[in-house]
């Protein structure tokens, strides 16, 4: 799909789709389909209204890029079905390189914010869902248990595929399976696992400043997770 074109439509409004269970898209009364042409129903009316606010919010040119949502919920329709177990072994390998789990010398002031900002997730993903993973200082990872990886994969095809989109999506955005799951569950919101997902980032700013491209990809990077916030709570709408 090109990522942008010229608008085509006046109005974005939702329909609830005939089989009276999903919520559609509709510009100028025509349902939205996805890029392999199924129709865009998505599963809660609050995530249907976030999407038409998206294509209501776009100007001349529509950026599709920018979409969030509707390219969440496109690969939840077209790819999700397909490789559900190739994203649950996505969440199982950020495990292994977790970025929570790559700590700082414990002499460092960065480390003091980073057992802060981490450990109760650490410690919280592995009472709640038995992915108990082992910190380390440094950038070489170490062996995580092989259970912990099982638990993280079984956890992640538990869920339906639109939360299986957003937990491998948000796993990306953070590096880490522990902010990933931490967000699914509703540990903690989005934005805030994406500003623990940065402590070097913002700690290197203080010390050093920080340049125009840093603080665009940053800008970039926190509205997908403000996007990913929408993401979830629509989800845990009741429809």
């Amino acid at each position: 799909m090109t990522q942008t074109l010229k608008r085509f439509y006046k109005q974005a409004s939702i329909v609830e789709a005939p089989d009276s269970r999903n919520w559609q898209v509709q510009l100028d009364a025509r349902s939205v389909r996805t890029p392999a042409g199924a129709f865009q129903a998505v599963p809660t009316r609050a995530l249907a209204e976030a999407m038409a606010e998206e294509w209501a919010r776009q100007g001349e040119t529509v950026d599709i890029a920018g979409m969030h949502l509707t390219r969440l919920t496109n690969v939840a329709i077209d790819r999700a079905p397909s490789v559900r177990e190739g994203l649950a072994e996505e969440v199982a390998r950020f495990c292994e390189t977790d970025l929570t789990c790559h700590l700082e010398d414990r002499q460092s002031g960065l480390r003091a914010r980073q057992d802060e900002a981490w450990k109760p997730l650490r410690d919280w993903v592995g009472r709640a869902l038995g992915v108990m993973l082992l910190p380390v200082e440094g950038l070489l990872p170490a062996p995580q248990p092989d259970a912990s990886l099982q638990a993280a994969r079984a956890h992640a095809l538990s869920l339906d595929d639109f939360r299986l989109t957003g937990l491998a999506y948000g796993c990306g955005l953070y590096g880490s399976a522990v902010l990933g799951l931490a967000v699914e569950r509703g540990e903690v919101d989005a934005v805030d696992a994406f500003q623990r997902s940065r402590l070097e980032e913002a700690w290197q700013a203080e010390h050093w400043g920080e340049d125009s491209e840093a603080a665009a990809a940053t800008a970039a990077r926190l509205r997908e997770a403000e996007a990913l916030a929408i993401w979830f709570a629509a989800l845990q709408t009741a429809a």
